[in-house]
């Protein structure tokens, strides 16, 4: 199979012109960017470290150590 030529992806270029229109193209392109850039600030979000959750068995350990020291 050969790749296409100048002239193929013109008339491929136009005809995706004609069919969408200029203004829906930029359109989807800006929802293509803004996707982009949240996808980008959940994958930082992800980088954070998450709070250490306490079981009632260290929450009661804690206690105890409390109620001693006093």
């Amino acid at each position: 199979m050969h790749a296409p030529s100048i002239w193929g992806i013109l008339v491929v270029a136009v005809v995706v012109i004609l069919l969408f229109g200029r203004g829906k193209i930029s359109g989807m392109m800006g929802e293509v960017a803004s996707g982009i850039k949240a996808f980008q600030k959940g994958m930082k979000d992800d980088d954070k470290p998450v709070e250490r959750i306490q079981t009632n068995a260290e929450v009661e350990a804690r206690e105890a150590e409390k109620s001693k020291d006093a």
